[in-house]
């Protein structure tokens, strides 16, 4: 069978999109697996499984990155050129951050805030230029709906390792669904704006205060969890309906240059 030329130039992603989605995600949930099988037979810490799958992670995306020069094709990009008027659209991300917050911190040293600020700057790196970067940038070129809601959905799979960890069901399946809305909200504003710094910047403050926090089943701040993801909720309508305005404005601009031609 003869492949046009026009096809042999092009990158595997971009001829088999979706067969490049679904290796990152083993690839990746391989190393989390493996991670944790040698975390548990060594009774290792509970950051041990993330810091050995995660660290070689981030080493590779860094030399692939670079080697191939797509750190703004992912979305590394300058905070200007996200529109000063766009702004408003990460307000609803500092009401999630405040609010975790008020669940209050256990008791902090230097050390444990220095090792935490190490790890979950990683885990923010690595899941965010896997999943807002090559996983999205990867599938929208099939359609921005296939973006989103794929990158969403596997974001929140992966978070099933938790349960793997001791964590109880309930809170398990809570977690998944909080990844999910959280995912969906951040890959809505990859699709706005197409900077993935900010996204970087709240997944890892949002994972620092979690970490430095009181736990739920300690302090009872159930009904805080529950506000979060009703403001996801609304959160993500309010995205959806914001970037089908902006599709909607393009497709119209484009029809409308094509018939002036």
């Amino acid at each position: 069978m003869n492949i046009p030329q026009s096809k042999q130039n092009q990158s595997f992603s971009t001829r088999r999109p979706v067969l490049t989605v679904v290796i990152i995600e083993l690839l990746l949930l391989l190393a989390v697996f493996a991670a944790g099988a040698v975390a548990t037979v060594k009774q290792l810490d509970y950051t041990s499984p993330v810091l050995m799958s995660f660290t070689p992670i981030a080493l590779v995306l860094i030399i692939y990155l670079t080697l191939r020069r797509k750190w703004r094709e992912i979305g590394f990009r300058s905070l200007r050129t996200i529109p000063a008027s766009h702004a408003k659209y990460y307000i609803p991300l500092l009401l999630v951050l405040g609010t975790l917050a008020l669940k209050g911190f256990t008791d902090l040293t230097l050390s444990k805030v220095a090792f935490f600020m190490f790890f979950t700057l990683l885990v923010a790196f690595v899941e965010e230029t896997i999943y807002r970067g090559l996983i999205f940038k990867t599938l929208l070129r099939k359609s921005a709906v296939a973006a989103v809601v794929t990158s969403s959905v596997l974001f929140s799979i992966t978070h099933i390792m938790n349960a793997l960890s001791g964590q109880s069901m309930a809170d398990t399946i809570l977690q998944l669904i909080y990844a999910l809305l959280l995912g969906a909200a951040l890959a809505l504003l990859m699709l706005k704006n197409g900077n993935i710094v900010p996204l970087i910047l709240f997944h890892f403050i949002h994972n620092l205060i979690q970490f430095l926090g009181n736990d739920r089943q300690d302090t009872g701040t159930l009904a805080y969890d529950i506000f979060i993801l009703v403001v996801l909720v609304a959160y993500c309508v309010w995205l959806t309906f914001s970037v089908r305005t902006k599709l909607s404005s393009s497709e119209s601009t484009t029809q409308g240059s094509s018939v002036v031609r």
